[in-house]
């Protein structure tokens, strides 16, 4: 049974139907990959590696069958973890370019009478089709304020009144402060992170409103697309003004649960900025169990940042909103209105 090539319009489509086989190395995988597809690898790394290696020094041929010395014991396994992932009969498959690797296991997968579509440019194409697609212009509204005020929330809150919400910090596995990483799983690489966050990105309609939450470049180890990241630059940007004592029994519930020294070594992670003074302050009234002066020593640094990266947006862009409250519902109304507000709304 041959397999059919289609281009990655098509193989998307068909993958909201159809699993998805990723034949490339675990190491390849890992770095990032089509969300829900998963891993039946046609060489693990180092045979992948002996097999280029021996493809640059004798060609072609020599390649082959050094790749079926190491594929031919594994043959009947590949093809039993496929014939179980498949539904209906039916896989789609794809490696790095769609060529020789995707094509070999295609024709190992038609023996057990398995239908497969292969991606003609492979993975690179999906790539390049996730990247071009995130750098489209859309209806971005963007929702900033300083540290502690809520706006994770105030989107969660949106997102159930029917909003369009992307959540990058939970796409990202990561707050994006020093202290972003507590209480988190490990973050996607950078690579997964824009995949993932196109797979949201496409469910989404194009003509409406789409909020996001103000972040810089990167989350935690996590970067954004340059062009994505350049959009939310030039979006409109709506930032809620809250004072330090409205936002400070927020932050101290969320974060003096976590051991001290977790804490402490967050704050390391920003000792040059916060200056030796501040640093030293701020590791001793975590360890006198005092987290509320320790959270006022970081906001400070944290909020003048944030003052300072809002200047690098054009000034036409920003909205400001004033609360003295830390009700979720109430400023959300208020982000509402203001946004009522932006003409191409």
């Amino acid at each position: 049974m041959q397999p059919g090539k289609i281009d990655i319009l098509r193989f998307l489509e068909l993958s909201e139907t159809i699993p998805v086989v990723d034949v490339r190395s675990p190491s390849e995988f890992n770095m990032g990959h089509i969300p829900g597809a998963v891993n039946i690898p046609l060489f693990n790394d180092k045979e992948r590696e002996a097999v280029g290696i021996k493809y640059k020094k004798e060609g072609r041929v020599p390649a082959i069958l050094e790749g079926l010395m190491y594929t031919g014991p594994s043959m009947t396994t590949k093809l039993e973890l496929a014939l179980n992932y498949a539904k209906n009969g039916k896989l789609l498959v794809h490696c790095w370019r769609g060529g020789m690797r995707s094509e070999a296991m295609a024709w190992l997968f038609s023996l057990g009478d398995l239908q497969t579509e292969v991606l003609e440019g492979g993975y690179k194409s999906y790539r390049h089709h996730v990247l071009h697609s995130l750098s489209g212009k859309r209806k971005l509204i963007v929702l900033g304020g300083m540290t502690g005020s809520s706006k994770t929330h105030i989107l969660r809150y949106l997102r159930e009144k029917g909003h369009q919400v992307i959540d990058l910090e939970g796409i990202a596995n990561h707050r994006g402060s020093a202290f972003g990483s507590l209480g988190q799983p490990p973050q996607p690489s950078t690579e997964q992170f824009s995949n993932n966050l196109y797979n949201e990105w496409k469910k989404l309609q194009s003509d409406l409103p789409l909020w996001v939450e103000d972040e810089s470049r990167n989350i935690g180890l996590a970067f954004m697309p340059d062009s994505f990241y350049l959009n939310m630059q030039d979006s409109m940007t709506i930032i809620l003004l809250m004072d330090v004592k409205t936002r400070l029994p927020r932050l101290l519930e969320e974060y003096s649960a976590y051991p001290s020294d977790s804490l402490k070594a967050s704050i390391m992670k920003i000792s040059k900025r916060l200056g030796g003074d501040n640093t030293r302050d701020a590791l001793e009234a975590v360890e006198a169990g005092n987290f509320a002066r320790a959270i006022e020593i970081t906001l400070f640094y944290y909020d003048k940042a944030y003052m300072f990266g809002l200047k690098k947006k054009p000034l036409k862009n920003l909205v400001y909103v004033d609360t003295d409250s830390d009700d979720v519902e109430t400023n959300a109304l208020k982000i509402i209105e203001a946004a009522r507000k932006i003409t191409w709304l």
